[in-house]
C-alpha cells in the first residue's frame, strides 16, 4: 500500500543530508532525517493549502489542538489540557529554551552521554554549567547510571535533561527506569526536560514508551515533555513541535524566554502536522514494519563485521555502533573513504563510536553495509599482517 522502496533523487534539492557529500560517492546515513516520501495525506493537505495561495500568519488549527489532545489520550492515556501547549518551531529550540527557563546563570544541567549533540551544547550557551553522565552497558543493553548521577549532581543543579526514547542508542525507558529516575529528581528538586520525539517510532509492542509527565500527577508539575511530528512522519524540514509543560509557574517561565525571540510555527508546519495526527497512522505502522526489518538487517549485518559491536534498536531508525575495535583515530572518516557517510560520535560525547540512519530504502542500506563490511574485513587482514 506504501512504497518505502523507491529511491527518491534528493541530490539538488538542498538536502542536508546529500549535499555534504555533493558529487561524491558516499552513502549518507547520517542526520535524522529519512529517505521516504512523506505520507500521502500529508502530501495532500500541503497540496490543497499551496492551491489556496495565502500565506499569512497564522496560528495552530483548533483541530489541531483537538487531534494532539486526543491522540495523547490515545496513545499514552495521558489527559492533557488545552494550555498546556506551548507551539515551537523545532524541539532543538525547545531544548535551549528550557535551559533558560529552569535556573539562572551559572546553575547546572545534567544529562546522560551518549546523547543527541544539543543536549550538551544547550546549557552552555544558555550559561549553564554541564553535567554528563555516561550510560553504562549491562548485559547487552544501555542502562541508565543513576548512582553515578546522583553523585555528580551539585547543589546548584536545576535541569535534568531526558532523552526518551534514546538517541542514539535506541532504548525505551520503562516505567521501572523512569520511576527510579524520577525519585532521584524529586530527591534533588530537579525540573525534568524530556525529549519524547522519538515516542512515535517504538518498534517492538513489549517495550511500549512511556511519557515521564504520566508516571505521577506530582512529576507532572515538574516536567517539560517537547514532542514533534517530524521524527515519525519524516517532516522535519516543516519545523513544528510542542511542548506539555502542565504547571502554570514553569509554562510561563518558559513562554517568558521564547518572548521577542522564538519565532511563530510555520503555516504549512501546523497543516503537516495535523494531517499527520489525524490521518497519518495506517502510514506510521507500514513504516514500523519496514524498518523493523531495517533494523534487523543492520544488526545482523554489524555482527560479522570485524571491529564493530552494535546493540539492538527498541526505538528510532538509529543504530549506534561501537567502532573502536577498529583501531582507526576517526571511524567516520574511515566509513566516508569507504563510500558510507556515518554520524561521528563526538558530538554524542562518544569518541569511537558511529550513528547509522537506517531510515532509507532497503537496497540503499545493504549497498551501505556491503560497504562497511568490505572495508572492515580489508582493515582487519591488514591489521593480522
Amino acid at each position: 500500500m506504501f512504497d518505502f522502496d523507491t529511491i527518491i533523487d534528493r541530490h539538488a534539492t538542498n538536502s542536508e543530508k546529500w549535499d555534504r557529500y555533493a558529487g561524491q560517492d558516499i552513502i549518507p546515513l547520517w542526520v535524522a532525517d529519512m529517505d521516504f516520501r512523506s505520507p500521502p495525506a500529508v502530501l495532500e493537505a500541503l497540496h490543497q493549502r499551496v492551491e489556496h495561495g495565502v500565506f499569512g500568519y497564522s496560528s495552530p488549527p483548533q483541530e489541531l489542538l483537538d487531534v494532539v489532545l486526543a491522540m495523547l489520550q490515545r496513545e499514552y492515556r495521558w489527559e492533557v489540557q488545552p494550555e498546556w501547549l506551548v507551539w515551537l518551531p523545532g524541539l532543538v529550540c525547545g531544548l535551549n529554551v528550557a535551559c533558560r527557563a529552569v535556573g539562572t546563570p551559572g546553575d547546572a544541567v545534567a544529562t546522560f552521554t551518549p546523547v543527541y549533540p544539543p543536549f550538551l551544547t544547550a546549557p552552555g550557551l544558555a550559561g549553564r554549567e554541564l553535567i554528563s553522565v555516561p550510560l553504562v552497558e549491562q548485559q547487552g543493553r544501555w542502562e541508565m547510571d543513576l548512582e553515578a548521577l546522583e553523585q555528580a549532581i551539585t547543589p546548584r543543579t536545576r535541569l535534568l535533561m531526558l532523552c526518551s526514547p534514546h538517541n542514539p542508542v535506541g532504548r525505551v525507558w520503562s516505567r521501572d527506569e523512569q520511576l527510579a529516575l524520577a525519585a532521584l529528581a524529586e530527591r534533588h528538586n530537579l525540573i525534568v526536560c524530556s525529549d519524547e520525539i522519538h515516542a512515535g517510532l517504538v518498534l517492538e509492542s513489549a517495550t511500549p514508551h512511556v511519557p515521564f509527565a504520566i508516571l505521577a500527577p506530582e512529576l507532572a508539575q515538574r516536567t517539560i515533555t517537547l514532542l514533534a511530528p517530524s521524527k515519525t512522519w519524516n517532516i522535519p524540514g516543516l519545523g513544528c513541535s510542542f511542548a506539555v509543560i502542565p504547571d502554570k509557574q514553569l509554562r510561563q517561565s518558559f513562554r517568558g524566554v521564547m518572548a521577542g525571540i522564538v519565532p511563530h510555527v510555520n503555516l504549512l508546519g501546523y497543516t503537516a502536522t495535523l494531517a499527520a495526527y489525524r490521518d497519518g497512522d495506517p502510514w506510521r505502522q507500514a513504516l514500523l514494519g519496514y524498518l523493523r526489518q531495517n533494523r534487523d538487517l543492520v544488526l545482523e549485518a554489524i555482527q560479522v563485521m570485524p571491529g564493530l559491536k552494535t546493540w539492538p534498536v527498541e526505538a528510532t531508525y538509529l543504530s549506534w555502533i561501537d567502532a573502536r575495535g577498529l583501531g582507526v583515530a576517526d571511524p567516520a572518516r574511515f566509513f566516508e573513504q569507504a563510500g558510507v557517510g556515518l554520524s561521528d560520535g563526538v558530538p554524542f560525547g562518544a569518541p569511537g563510536f558511529v550513528r547509522l540512519n537506517f531510515g532509507c530504502p532497503r537496497s540503499l542500506l545493504q549497498q551501505a553495509l556491503e560497504r562497511m563490511k568490505t572495508v572492515c574485513v580489508r582493515k582487519r587482514g591488514l591489521a593480522k599482517d
